[in-house]
C-alpha cells in the first residue's frame, strides 16, 4: 500500500523541513504527483519529496528515514525505462537535480568533478568547448541526468566503442541507508585499493546508496567525424552487412539498426523521407582523425553493398549527420503514437547473434500478433524492442508479459543478458533468477542486506 503524506508523522515531517528548508521539500498533493512516474506506465504516490543541494543534506535525510524505517527512492530526471524510480511503495522521493553542479574540469587529468542531478548533454557541450569528450550517450542525453546514468549503468550508441558510463566512473561520493558518507574510488585511473566499490554502486539503481559526487574520466575530443545510412531489401543483408563491417579491422563509432517496422514508425511520425520500401537500415558512424576517417568511408560503403544494400547516405555536414540521427533518435517517441503505453526492453546478446535475434523477435512479434517495433545497437548486441500496448487492455497486457518473458528467454538461450543498459528495476525483476540463478539472487540479497539492513533505499526494485 502506498504510503501517503498523512503517514509520515508531522514530526518527522517538520524534521526533515529543517535540513533545506520548506522550500525545497514539497508536501501538496500535486507536487508529489509529478513525482509518481517515470519512462514506463508504473506509478506510485510518493509520501514527501525532498531536493537536497549538499551531501550533508542527503545525509541528514537518509539518517532521519532510516531511523523512522521510512523508505527513499532515489532520482533524477525520470527518464527511467525499467521504473527504478518509481515509489510504488509510497515513501520519500529523494530528488538530486538540483545539485547540478559541474565542480571541475582538469584537461591535466582528463577528468570532471560533478554532482549528480548535471544533465548529461549539457555537460558533454560543457567539456566539448574545452576540447574533451564524454563518449556515453543515453537517447535521453538531452534530459537525463548524470547521477541516473550512474545509478542505471547506462550506455547508448558509442558503446561499440567507447563503453558505457561504468567505463568513465573513476570514484564516486555517495550516502549509505544509514546516512554515512562513503567515498569509492577517486581521481586515478589507476585504483586497486580494497574492493571496487565505485563499479559496485554503478548500475546499482539507487537500492545501495545515494550518489551525491562522481569523478568522470575523459578522453580527447575526436576532431573529425562522418556518418552513413545504409538501406537494405531483408534483415539478413543488413545482418551480413553488420559481419562484414567488423571484418575490416575497424571500430565504428556506432552501428545501429532499425527494422522495417521502426523505420515506417519514425517515418509515419516526421515525415522526412526515410526509405520505408527498407526491411532494415543500418546508421553507422566513424570517428577519428581525418584522413582515417575518409579512408573507412570506400570500405564502410563496399561492405554495405555486397551485403545487398540498395541506398546509401553518406551525411556531407554535421546538418546532414544530425538529420540521420533524429530518425534513430525518433524511435521511442514514434512508437508512442501507436498505443497509449509503450513497455522498451534492452535485452542484449553477443554481436554474431543479432541477426537471430531479430529474427526470433520477429516471430514473438507474429505469434502475440503485437505492434513490436524493433531497433538498437546492433555492434553492441543491445537490441530495444519497444511493444506499444494499452495497461487497461486485460487481454493485451496478458499477451504482452507471454511476449516479454519469450525475449528474455531467447535472450539467453543465445547467450545473452535481460539487460544492456536500462536496468532491472520493477519491471524485469520477476525475470532476474532466470539469469542470475538460485545462488546469484543470494549473493545479490547479501550485498543489499549488508549495505541497507533495513530496507529503506529504493526498497522493491531489482530483487
Amino acid at each position: 500500500m502506498a504510503l501517503s503524506c498523512e503517514a509520515l508523522s508531522p514530526g518527522l515531517i517538520r524534521e526533515i523541513e529543517k535540513i533545506p528548508g520548506p522550500h525545497k521539500v514539497f508536501a501538496a498533493i500535486e507536487d508529489r504527483l509529478c513525482y509518481s512516474y517515470d519512462g514506463t506506465f508504473k506509478t506510485g504516490v510518493p509520501g514527501l519529496v525532498f531536493k537536497p543541494t549538499t551531501t550533508e543534506q542527503v545525509s541528514r535525510l537518509l539518517s532521519l528515514a532510516s531511523e523512522a524505517g521510512v523508505p527513499v527512492i532515489p532520482r533524477g530526471a525520470g527518464t527511467n525505462l525499467s521504473g527504478g524510480s518509481v515509489p510504488v511503495d509510497g515513501g520519500i522521493v529523494l530528488c538530486t537535480a538540483d545539485m547540478s553542479r559541474v565542480l571541475e574540469i582538469s584537461p591535466a587529468d582528463s577528468l570532471a568533478a560533478v554532482e549528480p542531478g548535471v544533465i548529461t548533454a549539457r555537460f558533454q557541450r560543457t567539456v566539448e568547448a574545452q576540447g574533451l569528450f564524454y563518449p556515453p550517450d543515453p537517447a535521453s542525453s538531452e534530459f537525463c541526468t548524470l547521477g541516473g546514468n550512474i545509478a542505471e549503468g547506462s550506455g547508448g550508441p558509442r558503446g561499440l566503442k567507447y563503453g558505457t558510463t561504468r567505463d568513465y566512473v573513476l570514484g564516486l561520493e555517495a550516502v549509505l541507508a544509514s546516512g554515512e558518507v562513503i567515498k569509492a574510488g577517486g581521481r586515478t585511473i589507476k585504483n586497486v585499493t580494497g574492493y571496487d566499490l565505485a563499479r559496485l554502486l554503478v548500475g546499482s539503481e539507487g537500492t545501495l546508496a545515494v550518489v551525491t559526487k562522481a569523478y568522470l574520466r575523459l578522453l580527447p575530443k575526436p576532431a573529425y567525424k562522418r556518418t552513413m545510412l545504409a538501406a537494405f531489401p531483408a534483415l539478413d543483408d543488413a545482418g551480413e552487412a553488420i559481419a562484414r563491417i567488423i571484418g575490416l579491422g575497424t571500430l565504428p563509432t556506432t552501428l545501429e539498426i532499425m527494422d522495417g517496422f521502426a523505420i515506417r514508425a519514425v517515418e509515419n511520425f516526421l515525415g522526412i523521407g526515410l526509405p520505408a520500401w527498407a526491411q532494415a537500415m543500418l546508421l553507422i558512424e566513424v570517428d577519428g582523425h581525418r584522413e582515417a576517417v575518409e579512408s573507412q568511408i570506400p570500405g564502410l560503403e563496399m561492405a554495405c553493398l555486397g551485403a545487398g544494400a540498395k541506398e546509401i547516405r553518406v551525411a556531407n555536414d554535421e546538418d546532414e549527420a544530425q538529420d540521420l540521427w533524429r530518425a534513430r533518435r525518433s524511435v521511442s517517441p514514434a512508437v508512442t503514437q501507436l498505443a497509449p503505453n509503450k513497455i522498451t526492453e534492452d535485452a542484449t546478446v553477443p554481436r554474431s547473434q543479432v541477426p537471430e535475434m531479430i529474427r526470433r523477435l520477429q516471430g514473438i512479434r507474429d505469434r502475440y500478433d503485437l505492434p513490436l517495433v524493433i531497433y538498437g545497437h546492433a555492434g553492441d548486441g543491445n537490441l530495444h524492442p519497444n511493444i506499444a500496448a494499452d495497461k487497461d487492455d486485460a487481454e493485451l497486457m496478458k499477451r504482452v508479459e507471454r511476449a516479454i518473458e519469450e525475449i528474455f528467454e531467447v535472450a539467453l538461450d543465445l547467450g545473452g543478458t535481460l539487460s544492456g543498459e536500462h536496468g532491472i528495476g520493477l519491471l524485469k525483476r520477476p525475470y532476474l533468477g532466470m539469469e542470475l540463478g538460485p545462488a546469484g539472487l543470494e549473493v545479490t540479497r547479501r550485498i543489499k542486506s549488508a549495505l541497507d539492513p533495513k530496507n529503506i533505499l529504493n526498497p522493491g526494485k531489482i530483487i
